[in-house]
């Protein structure tokens, strides 16, 4: 092996060990949703095609989620399967609810559970109405962009 092909073979390895590696989930709840401001609030409620006041009343939404974790090496320290179900189960034992809160205010109230189970883990978090419009929130443990440590 020439030296060049040596050199390519142990930056792979290098790039492999420091790959960041992480599992997702998805899962779907029913929810119903309320925005009130979107009633009386004149940039929403605008009364022409851009009018959204139809959110200031009850409605229904399947809302859709995936969510991401670090996982530790690549026989995955977090079983997918395991971690789906029990993320289900915390709205089907309501430590958790869907109620009236936002995209992002459902995505913070997950994260708190699973940083709380799984500490000092990037966690991604994905919540979408009817799988058509919705959020992703990132929580790293560090933003190499801005250097600083959180």
């Amino acid at each position: 092996m020439s030296q060049r092909d040596q050199a390519l073979t142990e930056q792979r390895s290098r790039i492999m060990e420091q790959a960041e590696r992480k599992i997702w989930v998805t899962f779907r709840k029913e929810g119903i949703h309320k925005y009130p401001a979107a009633a009386t609030d004149p940039a929403l409620a605008t009364g022409d095609e851009y009018d959204v006041s139809f959110l200031g009343v009850l409605h229904r939404h399947i809302f859709h989620f995936r969510v991401w974790i670090d996982v530790l090496h690549n026989d995955r320290d977090i079983e997918f399967i395991q971690f789906k179900r029990w993320l289900e189960n915390l709205y089907k034992d309501a430590t958790l609810t869907l109620d009236y809160k936002s995209c992002e205010m459902m995505a913070d109230d997950l994260y708190i559970q699973i940083a709380s189970r799984y500490p000092d883990r990037a966690v991604w978090i994905e919540v979408a109405e009817d799988g058509e419009n919705g959020a992703l929130i990132k929580y790293e443990l560090s933003r190499p962009s801005l250097s600083i440590k959180i």
